[in-house]
């Protein structure tokens, strides 16, 4: 059930003023501050700290519980620097964004960019994901990223104009073919999260920490379609540095046996991989609070 008008607008007007309020404050305060809404949600949020916890179970199966716990409050701590960066988006300008980001890997996406195909980042939730786009536009390399529509129109009209103020054009995941088929065309970049759980009917089952996850085939045929570029990005927070890393790494090498069937599925596999070592080496980083492993295949008991 939808929220009422009113529970809509109050929410909205809370969110409105957190994000204001923030934005006010030095970075620093900005983040410490952020950080402590982080741990109370730590702290309240329990089945999303359940939740967690069997995804470490059944990814890192090697990790003592004290390590699980550490990650855990990590993630939590990450939602919290996203929520302090992503209430200065409106101020963030091409002089201060290098004092937040910095860019490791910026010839892999030129290069490809260049070759006038387009370019598909493959991407997930990871680090402070709404500023990986955001600050490549603000670095001048706007591009178009797939959404997904919040359920509160105020908030969703508020979130929009937050990602599209410095040029990113946002692209609704459910009527989003055509969007993304025009702006490759152009020879644009389109920016797919990959990482979330599919259902059964829209998604293929691959590899994903040894476990069979149901996953998404639109960047695998989107890329085999129109011969698009695919690079990965990903933005990581380094504590030595105080900013986070705009990681690209070299275009996936698209992997074409003649068989669509099976171009997609190993595609799909191979993309899932890169995930995989991103999270691997940044695992504090990733969304585990997500049941990744909700859909399975016909007949397999649920894990959760």
């Amino acid at each position: 059930m939808k929220p009422s008008k009113a529970r809509s607008y109050l929410e909205y007007i809370l969110i409105r003023s957190l994000l204001g309020g923030l934005a006010v404050l030095p970075r620093p305060i900005r983040l410490k501050v952020a950080y402590f809404f982080g741990y109370l949600g730590y702290l309240l949020a329990s089945k999303l700290r359940r939740t967690a916890k069997r995804n470490l179970e059944m990814a890192l199966p090697n990790l003592s519980n004290p390590e699980q716990e550490n990650i855990i409050q990590g993630v939590f701590r990450n939602f919290g620097r996203l929520l302090a960066e992503f209430s200065y988006f409106p101020k963030l300008t091409r002089e201060s964004i290098e004092n937040i980001v910095v860019y490791e890997g910026l010839e892999h996406y030129l290069s490809a960019i260049n070759k006038g195909r387009g370019v598909l980042f493959l991407t997930g939730h990871i680090g402070a994901w709404e500023l990986s786009s955001f600050a490549h536009a603000v670095y001048g390399y706007p591009h178009n990223i797939l959404v997904r529509q919040i359920d509160n129109p105020y908030i969703d009209k508020l979130v929009d104009y937050y990602r599209g103020c410095r040029g990113n054009k946002a692209i609704d995941k459910n009527n989003s073919v055509r969007a993304i088929l025009s702006a490759l065309k152009r020879g644009e970049a389109v920016g797919i999260l990959i990482d979330l759980n599919t259902v059964r009917n829209q998604g293929i089952f691959c590899d994903f920490f040894g476990i069979p996850a149901c996953s998404t085939t639109g960047l695998a045929t989107l890329a085999l379609r129109t011969k698009a570029a695919v690079v990965p990005g990903f933005l990581l927070w380094d504590e030595k540095l105080g900013k986070h890393k705009l990681h690209f790494e070299p275009e996936v090498e698209l992997i074409i046996t003649g068989d669509q069937k099976e171009d997609i599925l190993q595609n799909t596999a191979q993309f899932n991989k890169v995930v995989e070592k991103i999270i691997r080496l940044y695992p504090d980083q990733w969304m585990w609070v997500h049941r990744r492993w909700k859909t399975r295949p016909e007949g397999e008991k649920g894990l959760y």
